[in-house]
């Protein structure tokens, strides 16, 4: 069909616009093209011949500075400190590697055996990768080497962070420590940051340090310089520093960790202090202790062996990881379950002859003539094991097993710390599962007062203080902030266990302090704004036969250090307002209340008065004793550790 003359013009006009677009479309990109090759030849010339001449920019990371760990009154204990140290580039050498090494030791110290050392280093790693020769240099030796530089090709003289630990000992086994990256290290981690693979990086081990790794660690930062053909650095053509990591602030008192280490001395011992409503951990300490800035240096052989070898265990954190038979610490556990079943009430007597028979069997009180007849405040105001063996028969294992669970034994807490154990409350599936076995009534006679196969550890029984004490299922916290953002809980529901019932536990642990016959009377608080209420535990460690008991058993001073008595305490104060629980295990210490009670009670008057224990809160007999020994000490005294300081 022949098209109209207007149909004509139109459709050349629609031709010639789009004629005129597609021209000025290609005038764009022809413009964009020639400004890009422009800028490319002329503005960015010089980098894209050295990208073109064999990739000459590298990346090179830069380590970010480690974040820092501070005390509930932001005082450091760990922290980052300057060290000089010299590396050495084997592709700069020059060649003579050994020569260079020969020449550095006229200025610092380097053994035969330490080149020797880093010979063999150097042969298995990239000529381009720079080594630590030595760290922790002088500024003298630093100043030496950098004004000998020209003679030494290919050392170079670093400023860098390492991780310190002020406080040394006090906090090793809640901090941990840092060290080397180990192939074993990066074998766990399934996607390795890169900066892990720098030469001398240092991650966390154990403890806080190892458990909140990625928080402190932070994110590394970059440098782009241009390398020759040989991978030599020529110059820096940019940096970006990498992001420190974060500031974690503990629960933990500086001055408090180190009053608890030096009351306990050299103790094979441990003792954990906690707030009653919030649950912090304000000292969880371990005894004896050891220096883990060794193990950030680098520690000796022989040093390393003298810990692994001491009897009293340097190395492993008793708080958290030891678990001891908890002896009469126990008791309140069993007598609530006693009254919670209805099987006793506060009234409730059992006469004690010094024994209780069954099956043929006889099972001691710890007086062999026997408390006569008890109630349930006295059972615990003197430890009576009879009661608690009549008990044991009436309430059973598995209602035991319960409350112990609900007062925080045999459950795994949740806290930043290496190995914290589970514990054992034990009942019948328990045993059955374990060894296959029916639970027998002796096994629960023999639970009731905390032996056989009842296992706690401090920590564990420092929460089951703090139970009792508030009524609230309180749980142990270590980390106060990240960053300033709190992490603490404000509040806890209350127990599934009456008032009732941890009144009458609650005027036990008091009658065990104040009472005329109270088992640790003699390590009482005098101050009744202080009232302590506590019970004492003896754990034994070794059968006592009855051949034994019938020509007298041996007294625990008498015996080989390793098979007397541990020795357990726990307390809370004040009394009619809980502030603080308390729990103290000294290994193979001998009797609670001889041992561990003066421990605990120290401590716990340290934490109350927010300094060194004033005497008159000790009975009077006591006091030159309690000031001799605090002259003999050497506390850590800062400004933020004086007396009148505010715990928040």
């Amino acid at each position: 069909m022949k098209k109209s003359q207007r149909e004509i013009l139109d459709s050349s006009r629609q031709i010639t616009r789009r004629v005129v677009l597609l021209a000025g479309v290609q005038v764009a990109v022809v413009t964009t093209l020639a400004l890009k090759l422009r800028s490319m030849q002329l503005d960015h010339a010089e980098e894209y011949r050295m990208l073109a001449d064999g990739n000459s920019i590298k990346i090179r990371l830069l380590p970010p500075s480690r974040g820092l760990i501070l005390d509930r009154n932001g005082l450091i204990i760990a922290g980052n400190e300057q060290n000089y140290r010299v590396t050495l580039t084997r592709e700069e050498a020059g060649g003579d590697v050994e020569g260079v090494l020969r020449r550095l030791s006229q200025l610092i110290p380097l053994s035969e055996a330490r080149i020797a050392e880093l010979l063999e280093e150097f042969s298995r790693r990239s000529a381009i990768t720079p080594i630590v020769l030595a760290d922790r240099l002088s500024w003298d030796q630093f100043s030496a080497i950098a004004v000998n530089a020209p003679a030494l090709p290919g050392v170079t003289p670093e400023s860098a962070l390492s991780r310190a630990y002020p406080r040394a000992g006090d906090f090793a086994h809640v901090m941990g420590y840092v060290g080397p990256v180990s192939d074993y290290d990066l074998s766990r981690i399934e996607d390795p940051d890169p900066v892990l693979r720098l030469p001398d990086f240092q991650l966390g081990k154990i403890g806080v340090e190892g458990r909140l790794e990625e928080v402190l660690r932070g994110k590394a930062g970059a440098r782009r310089v241009e390398v020759n053909s040989t991978g030599r650095e020529m110059r820096q053509l940019s940096r970006q520093e990498g992001e420190q990591g974060a500031t974690v602030q503990l629960s933990l008192d500086t001055a408090l960790q180190n009053y608890a280490a030096q009351r306990m001395g050299e103790e094979s011992a441990a003792a954990v202090v906690m707030d009653c409503q919030s649950g912090e951990l304000i000292s969880i300490c371990s005894s004896p202790s050891f220096d883990p800035n060794k193990f950030v240096r680098g520690i000796s052989s022989p040093e390393y062996r003298a810990l692994m070898d001491h009897d009293h265990r340097p190395l492993a954190d008793k708080t958290v990881q030891g678990v001891y038979p908890p002896g009469s610490t126990f008791k309140m556990v069993t007598l609530m379950a006693g009254l919670e079943a209805g099987v006793i009430d506060a009234g409730s007597r059992f006469f004690c002859p010094g024994y209780t028979e069954l099956g043929g069997r006889r099972f001691h009180c710890w007086r062999r003539g026997g408390h006569g007849t008890v109630d349930a405040v006295k059972s615990l105001e003197e430890s009576c094991d009879v009661y608690y063996y009549e008990l044991a028969q009436r309430v059973g294992i598995d209602r035991i097993a319960i409350m112990a669970r609900k007062l925080g034994l045999g459950v795994r807490h949740d806290l930043p710390m290496s190995a914290v154990a589970d514990g054992i409350a034990p009942d019948r599936d328990w045993k059955m599962s374990r060894y296959g076995q029916a639970w027998q009534i002796g096994d629960s006679l023999n639970a009731s007062i905390g032996q056989g196969y009842v296992l706690a550890s401090p920590l564990q029984l420092a929460v089951m203080t703090a139970r009792i004490a508030s009524g609230r299922e309180v749980k142990p916290q270590l980390i106060r902030s990240i960053d300033g953002v709190r992490q603490t809980v404000a509040e806890y529901p209350p127990l599934d266990i009456s008032e009732a019932s941890l009144r009458v536990a609650r005027l036990g642990m008091d009658a065990v302090m104040n009472g005329g016959r109270g088992t640790a009377r003699n390590s009482r608080i005098t101050r009744d704004d202080w009232r302590m209420a506590g019970k004492t535990g003896t754990s034994q460690v070794r059968n006592i036969t009855a051949a034994e008991r019938a020509r007298g058993v041996i007294s625990n001073d008498q015996l080989p250090w390793e098979r007397r008595d541990h020795a357990l305490f726990v307390c809370y104060a004040p009394f009619d307002a809980p502030r603080y629980a308390v729990s103290v295990v000294v290994e193979h210490g001998g009797g609670g209340s001889a041992v561990a009670a003066p421990v605990a009670r120290d401590i716990l008057l340290f934490a109350l008065n927010n300094g060194l224990p004033p005497p008159d809160a000790v009975p009077p007999e006591q006091r030159a004793a309690l000031e001799a020994r605090h002259e003999a000490m050497q506390l850590f005294t800062p400004e933020a550790a004086r007396p009148g300081r505010s715990r928040a």
